[in-house]
């Protein structure tokens, strides 16, 4: 299956990849609109976890954040070469160069948010290593960090504040086309 590109000329993989920080609704829309187009969902946290048998939580705590981007930027890799459905990255997998290059040519949308409304959908960050000591300033500041880089491999960008799932898909389908 191809996916449009930013540039309409078709490449395989992803039909659509979501970036964005924690708490933007990467999940809760990638499946939603994975239902709407009829494909399947792929959360690359999720391929970590299976990858390493454990909870992302406890490869911080046991390898460290360094073993997890290198575990992350595996998966990333793979998801984009063989997975044609709707596919959701981790929050800082686009810090890795090497993930925004090969992000390149994909239909790739940002959902963005703001810090309060992040905050009610995660909560105090549980389960969440990097938002452990102090979610909110934490938080505040990888958005900041990130939010150049994801605006960067994005074709478009969608805000989900104040919004339900389903409006949000609705724009990723005007947006993208599909």
């Amino acid at each position: 299956m191809t996916a449009p590109t930013a540039a309409g000329t078709p490449s395989t993989g992803p039909v659509c990849v979501l970036v964005g920080p924690p708490g933007a609704g990467k999940s809760t829309v990638g499946q939603l609109l994975a239902d709407r187009l009829g494909r399947g969902f792929r959360d690359t946290d999720l391929d970590i976890e299976a990858t390493a048998g454990k909870p992302i939580p406890e490869i911080f705590i046991d390898e460290g954040e360094e073993h997890f981007r290198t575990l992350e930027r595996a998966a990333v890799t793979v998801a984009l070469a063989s997975f044609d459905g709707v596919l959701a990255l981790g929050g800082g997998a686009i810090l890795a160069e090497s993930t925004r290059a090969a992000l390149a040519g994909h239909p790739v949308v940002h959902l963005s948010v703001q810090l309060p409304d992040a905050m009610k959908r995660i909560g105090m960050g549980a389960g969440r290593p990097l938002l452990a000591l102090n979610p909110r300033a934490t938080l505040k500041h990888l958005m900041d960090q990130r939010r150049p880089l994801y605006e960067q491999v994005a074709v478009g960008t969608v805000g989900t504040d104040g919004r339900t799932p389903e409006e949000i898909v609705e724009e990723i389908v005007a947006l993208l086309k599909v």
